[in-house]
């Protein structure tokens, strides 16, 4: 048994002597032990390094939003001071004033209980009103037309003591749907060539509209240099040819009439029979409904 007990010892000794590498781990295993060592260290400097550039000593802390607040700038606009452009020239320059302390902070928020002080007046934002007319005709947008053709504004008289104005132009002889309200940010936005709300036109034409050309209205044309896209354009059912529904995102009436006249037709008649998704029903020729907030909101996330 001893013999045996030696003999393996021996011979594990003579494996072990005929590598010349046998007693190089030690090292080896100490070179692998201090390079996470020197990551670890680097890792912490770089974290170190980052919380210094994130820490930035003007930065100032991000508070929690409030409900139902706005910006000065367009709570000023809101109130009927100026225009939001105006209203940070006032906030530049101090003559704004939040709960008695000037603001000259752009993109200040006002929250609800809050007294803004404008070039030494106390402000009151006025309730936003949105008010939808089926426009008869005879009335017309414009101030400018004599004493012959009375202003749409006298069919809303009784709607609002809000200072109310028309989204868009009608002249006239143009009748349908006609949307007032004292939101100037919504009559800017419906403004925009680039709104995507859809509008409904039910034009009437002096002659039958020929097929041909209704189906070069429906690929869109140029009129003085501007691509007019047309969503849909037919023949109204059990009418007669002259008598055409028109559907494009342009609330500019001019284009409508326009477009049929580039084809050498004269509109005799335009009617908005539906606007960014208002129409026209249960409202008779020459009167005018609130909106439901329900519709508000959709005309807000058009």
């Amino acid at each position: 048994m001893n013999n045996k007990q030696g003999n393996n010892k021996g011979t594990g000794a003579r494996a072990n002597s005929s590598r010349p590498s046998s007693n190089k781990p030690k090292p080896a295993m100490q070179k692998r032990a201090q390079g996470p060592k020197k990551v670890k260290t680097t890792t912490k400097v770089a974290e170190v390094a980052t919380d210094k550039v994130e820490k930035k000593p003007n930065q100032a802390p991000k508070r929690p939003k409030v409900k139902d607040e706005i910006r000065l700038n367009k709570y000023i606009a809101n109130s009927g001071a100026c225009s939001r452009r105006d209203a940070d020239i006032y906030i530049q320059s101090g003559n704004v004033k939040v709960n008695g302390i000037p603001v000259t902070e752009m993109g200040y928020m006002v929250k609800p209980g809050d007294v803004v002080n404008f070039d030494g007046a106390t402000l009151i934002p006025e309730k936003k009103e949105y008010i939808l007319l089926n426009k008869p005709k005879n009335f017309t947008t414009a101030l400018d037309e004599g004493q012959e053709f009375r202003n749409v504004l006298e069919l809303v008289k009784g709607s609002t003591t809000s200072k109310i104005g028309a989204v868009g132009r009608m002249d006239k002889n143009t009748t349908g749907l006609l949307l007032f309200t004292n939101d100037t940010d919504m009559i800017r936005k419906f403004a925009l060539p680039n709104q995507k709300s859809s509008k409904i036109y039910q034009v009437s034409l002096d002659k039958n509209l020929k097929f041909e050309d209704l189906e070069k209205i429906s690929k869109g044309l140029v009129l003085d240099g501007h691509r007019v896209y047309i969503e849909e354009v037919s023949y109204i059912e059990n009418e007669a040819k002259s008598e055409i529904g028109l559907k494009l995102k342009s609330s500019n009436v001019k284009v409508v009439r326009a477009i049929f006249e580039h084809f050498k037709y004269d509109v005799l008649r335009i009617d908005r029979v539906a606007f960014a998704g208002l129409t026209k029903k249960n409202l008779p020729r020459g009167n005018w409904r609130m909106l439901t907030e329900q519709e508000i909101i959709n005309l807000k996330n058009m």
